[in-house]
């Protein structure tokens, strides 16, 4: 088995824009709160994209520079007319204004180490506006903590390989310790001739428990005031596949 060779945006565009069941609570969250609305960790455009197809105007950072620019390639000048993006740490950045809605979805708020979540939170609570809303999508950590210590590969779905339209095959599998839940996907390039090149990408989970982020959030001057467990804002629950934070900045 080789190593693919495609850049890693374009695979990991590729399987992620497929998936869009969290796309219409960011949307609804949008309607209430109204623009400009900074999306933390903007990556390929997910999210930022649909918001800016709906005619909200955006920013995004994020600190992949390949990211940024498959972003900028891959999307009509006509959609990002609507969308800023930079290329920034979410722990030092500062972009002299305030909105009324920051959102950091795509389960990265448990990817940071604790003392980049303390710094990214400080930040948000920033540059948020009196009232604003603050709004966060995680793996849930209590049903994560309950899965064994291994899962073996378990392929996901096939998809058309972007470029060669060969079969793409992606799997998952994952190791946990006491602290952290390590995700890998393999992404498996299957050729005719039964060569197959193998792109695998690892996300790391904190495994803290959700008053931990709850406490950090209210360290940051900010009020939690709803958790979910899905996107359908179904109320969160120890068993809920995710934890949703939508927290308000204190008015002072």
């Amino acid at each position: 088995m080789r190593q693919l060779k495609e850049p890693i945006p374009l695979i990991f565009h590729t399987h992620h824009t497929r998936h869009k069941e969290d796309i219409p609570f960011w949307l609804e969250l949008a309607s209430e709160q109204g623009d400009p609305i900074l999306e933390l960790g903007c990556g390929t455009g997910r999210v930022i994209v649909s918001l800016a197809q709906a005619g909200y105007r955006t920013f995004g950072l994020d600190r992949e520079a390949g990211m940024l620019a498959f972003l900028r390639e891959h999307h009509s000048p006509d959609i990002l007319s609507g969308a800023h993006v930079f290329l920034a740490d979410l722990a030092a950045f500062h972009l002299g204004r305030q909105f009324p809605l920051i959102l950091l979805p795509c389960n990265t708020l448990s990817t940071l180490s604790v003392k980049t979540r303390k710094e990214t939170l400080a930040l948000i609570s920033q540059h948020l506006s009196p009232g604003g809303l603050f709004a966060a999508s995680l793996p849930n950590p209590g049903q994560l903590a309950s899965l064994p210590s291994y899962g073996e590969t378990e392929v996901e779905e096939t998809i058309n390989h972007p470029l060669s339209g060969n079969p793409l095959q992606i799997s998952s599998e994952w190791e946990k310790t006491s602290k952290h839940f390590l995700l890998r996907w393999h992404y498996d390039h299957l050729f005719p001739d039964g060569q197959v090149e193998r792109l695998t990408i690892e996300t790391r989970h904190d495994l803290a428990p959700a008053e931990t982020y709850l406490a950090g959030i209210r360290a940051a001057g900010m009020i939690p005031s709803d958790l979910f467990g899905d996107y359908d804002r179904s109320v969160y629950k120890s068993t809920s596949p995710h934890l949703i934070i939508v927290c308000q900045k204190i008015l002072t």
